[in-house]
């Protein structure tokens, strides 16, 4: 069987340029291959001038001119971020040349603050577009005409992507591997990258599990937490969790709310949809089975906190983000 020409994935990068934002997606092109074990993309990675352009670490990176690229075919255009991105959104040489790449590419995108440079390109007028949910507001001060969410990993819209902060970049990039060569071929990436298999666009750069251990910085409740998880199911009333941590029912209740900043049934209901949002992203099981599982005991009471925390119903949510990669016991960590 032939193998097609690889396609051609440009990466923009500029002085302190954040490594990560180019090291992930451009790892995720380069591992990419075709049933006959052939690169599936040509990647490049392009400057101003040419030269060797210095990031945000002790490593700097090897680049080709922009210039070099004006009559070439470009697949995809990617603009990196980090802590450059707003001088370079304001060099208007910078700007033009990439505005002259994007208009030769089939798609763009940036990753992480790069969106400042799509949209000092005109690229982002009137479309939706995320970026590092700390630089939000200012890219929607500084770009009214831009439709900023601060909540996605990564927006397509049209032929224009964007994601937010850092490793959303690699979400983003395996999510173009599967537009172009399917599914399957993206989630064989995702897991030789050890990466999280495969987080949809529309799920929240915002991790509840990394705010309760932000906010437990003693680690005095961690225990506790994992105890939590790999009991979801089972009664975990205010009374069994003060036994678990060794304390009187109203004293834990006090110190957790004051050291969490939430109340233990609040902590124990994001957990359960913590758990039930894995379930329903990557099993097939009835959402009924999934609220057992889960310790809601029936699925009204789980539609209702989904409502109230998500926004959505677990119908809903599954439809949107299933992966259906694991079936049965799988579904659900620390099933038996």
């Amino acid at each position: 069987m032939k193998t097609s020409a690889p396609r051609t994935v440009l990466f923009v990068v500029f002085p302190q340029m954040k490594l990560l934002d180019l090291a992930g997606p451009l790892q995720v092109f380069a591992d990419a291959v075709d049933e006959n074990g052939g690169a599936v993309y040509r990647t490049e990675v392009v400057s101003t001038d040419g030269r060797h352009v210095k990031t945000d670490t002790p490593v700097s990176i090897a680049t080709h001119a922009m210039g070099s690229w004006e009559n070439e075919r470009i697949d995809t255009l990617i603009v990196a971020g980090g802590k450059g991105s707003r001088a370079a959104a304001l060099n208007p040489v910078f700007v033009d040349g990439v505005m002259t790449l994007a208009n030769r590419a089939e798609r763009a995108a940036s990753v992480c603050t790069g969106a400042f440079v799509l949209a000092a390109c005109g690229l982002l007028d009137g479309r939706r577009a995320v970026t590092h949910w700390q630089s939000c507001a200012e890219l929607s001060r500084k770009h009214s005409s831009v439709k900023v969410e601060t909540d996605p990993i990564y927006i397509k819209d049209g032929n224009i992507w964007t994601s937010a902060g850092v490793t959303a970049g690699i979400d983003m990039a395996l999510a173009m591997v599967a537009e172009d060569i399917g599914r399957t071929a993206s989630l064989s990436l995702a897991r030789e990258l050890v990466s999280y298999v495969v987080r949809p666009g529309g799920q929240s750069q915002f991790s509840s599990t990394l705010d309760r251990q932000i906010l437990d910085e003693t680690g005095r409740f961690e225990s506790l937490h994992e105890w939590i998880a790999d009991n979801i199911d089972k009664d975990l009333r205010v009374d069994v969790l003060a036994e678990r941590a060794n304390m009187s029912p109203r004293n834990f209740a006090r110190l957790y709310t004051q050291q969490i900043g939430t109340t233990p049934a609040k902590a124990v209901e994001s957990l359960r949809i913590d758990a039930a949002r894995r379930s329903l992203e990557e099993s097939e099981l009835p959402v009924s089975e999934v609220a057992r599982r889960c310790g809601f005991g029936d699925d009204e009471r789980m539609r209702r906190s989904f409502i109230r925390v998500l926004h959505v119903s677990p119908s809903d949510y599954r439809q949107r983000f299933a992966t259906g990669q694991m079936t049965g016991s799988d579904a659900l960590p620390g099933a038996a």
